[in-house]
């Protein structure tokens, strides 16, 4: 598809300026859902056929870039190559659902997936692998 979408240079230079909260609300004021910045990341991560997934530790919570279609085996080989050989499983929770793996845990958010799961947009994730 060639369908596009505008952006105002404009609109991106004052966002730029504005803490999150307030970039929120001038969106909103604005009607968009997105900056034109966030909404190009996207419609170019849909068109490369990419997805993100997450690992969120103690100190970090990181965003990993893979193919669509990507098995957890292989999104584990891209943190670390050890990882795809060692994999044992991946305890995954949907990143609208994820307010920490403890609470995941005890509400019960977290599923344990095998060799055969393939990842989706947004997951959090923990890979177990083998020593």
């Amino acid at each position: 598809g060639g369908e596009g979408f505008k952006i105002s240079a404009k609109v991106e230079s004052e966002l730029a300026s504005l803490i999150e909260e307030e970039q929120k609300a001038y969106l909103k004021e604005l009607g968009l859902s997105a900056s034109g910045l966030d909404r190009l990341i996207q419609k170019a991560y849909e068109m490369l056929g990419l997805i993100s997934f997450l690992t969120c530790g103690v100190k970090e919570v990181r965003a990993w870039t893979i193919r669509r279609g990507t098995l957890a085996p292989q999104a584990a080989g891209v943190i670390h190559t050890d990882f795809e050989k060692k994999f044992i499983k991946a305890d995954v929770v949907s990143s609208d659902e994820f307010e920490g793996w403890k609470k995941a845990r005890e509400v019960g958010k977290v599923r344990s997936e095998g060799r055969g799961y393939v990842m989706q947009d947004g997951d959090v994730v923990e890979f177990k692998v083998g020593g």
